[in-house]
């Protein structure tokens, strides 16, 4: 009777260990690395700081078993503008990417949130522009069904700049 509950017991945790295993990070280096490097890549636009861009951003692009980027597809962006850079960055990130074993390729969601960093004190020109901004911008919205398939939901990359980046003379 020991025998066969030992048995039992031993065969429970080796199932439960099974249903745990944890994937490594899909990004050569992983979640840290990851960050600071769209953290160094994203080259936030000398437009964007004078238009005082802030907003959010989620992508789904399909990487290879190189980890080379495919497709990447814009599901959402609060404003047209704030796609271009990211695009670019995610770009630079070829060979950076793991896919699970016995895949040829994989699909990845990563959100993105760039703002910028106001001053304690922040005049009124700088509210008065960001509301400029925000009124006129021009969203990037999905309005058929997302395929998700077999999608990895990755950490939001957030980004800000500092307004000091603004171009002398405005």
């Amino acid at each position: 009777m020991k025998k066969i509950l030992f048995t039992l017991c031993a065969a429970l945790i080796t199932i439960s260990a099974m249903a745990q295993q944890h994937l490594a990070f899909p990004f050569q280096g992983g979640k840290a690395v990851m960050t600071k490097f769209f953290k160094d890549s994203l080259e936030v636009t000398p437009d964007l700081v004078k238009k005082k861009a802030s907003g959010t951003a989620v992508f789904k692009f399909t990487a290879d078993g190189d980890g080379n980027i495919k497709k990447i597809i814009v599901y959402y962006a609060d404003d047209a503008s704030l796609a271009q850079p990211i695009i670019a960055a995610l770009r630079k990130s070829n060979k950076k990417w793991i896919i699970p074993d016995g895949e040829k390729m994989h699909d990845f969601i990563l959100p993105f949130s760039i703002s910028f960093l106001a001053p304690a004190t922040a005049p009124d020109k700088i509210h008065k522009e960001f509301y400029d901004y925000y009124t006129n911008r021009k969203p990037i919205m999905s309005f058929d069904q997302v395929p998700l398939d077999m999608a990895t939901l990755l950490p939001t990359v957030t980004i800000n700049y500092s307004l000091k980046q603004q171009p002398k003379g405005n």
